[in-house]
């Protein structure tokens, strides 16, 4: 049998260590051919729990907003969000870094952090900085920041398909599903689509828009 994850190891570590207001990041929205790319940084407070709390990927979308509506009423934390055209400039790993660094600055005026963990991303900081890699399933603190820039992400597309319907983004989320691409061939595209993006770019080269 597999033996259970203690996922605050590397926060009880810190604390051994002499680190007293640990952060933890992660981002939502790389993959995806439309919306912003999303980050947040949580602060654990201590004796900190929530049973099944885990890397958002491995969540239902149903345990995610439970998560989600337990973590933004109970915990401090701060939300970085970067667009599409700013995507497009910069390139999807520097817009991730740079939401991170804007979920961390948040948090920072609420929390002192001493050192934040991230999901095997590097961050020039003015603090110390400890990339985990697979962070998001072997820290609580990343994992907490997960669940938090996915359902944030999730939400604003929510609201962008109640705009435009038809091309189903509450359910992909603006993912290349084979749906979504039918739906950019019959109706095109809209603003906040990423244009460096391969089918986008494909698109737009084919002169369908």
């Amino acid at each position: 049998m597999k033996e259970d994850i203690d996922l605050l190891k590397y926060e009880k570590q810190l604390k051994k260590e002499g680190y007293k207001y640990i952060g933890g990041t992660d981002e939502a929205g790389r993959g995806p051919l439309y919306g912003p790319v999303v980050a947040a940084c949580t602060c654990l407070p201590e004796e900190f729990e929530l049973e099944g709390l885990t890397d958002s990927k491995k969540l239902t979308e149903k345990k995610r907003e439970k998560f989600y509506e337990y973590l933004i009423n109970n915990i401090p934390y701060g939300i970085g969000i970067v667009d599409a055209k700013t995507i497009d400039e910069i390139n999807i790993y520097e817009a991730s870094r740079e939401a991170m660094k804007i979920a961390i600055k948040k948090l920072s005026e609420k929390v002192p952090l001493d050192i934040v963990l991230t999901d095997a991303m590097p961050i020039d900081l003015d603090i110390d900085v400890r990339p985990i890699i697979k962070g998001d399933a072997k820290s609580l603190t990343i994992a907490a920041a997960s669940v938090i820039a996915k359902v944030t992400r999730d939400h604003m597309l929510y609201e962008v398909d109640k705009a435009h319907p038809e091309y189903g983004f509450k359910n992909h989320k603006g993912y290349p599903t084979k749906a979504h691409l039918e739906a950019i061939n019959k109706y095109g595209l809209i603003d906040g689509y990423r244009l460096t993006y391969g089918p986008i770019k494909k698109y737009k080269e084919e002169g369908k828009c």
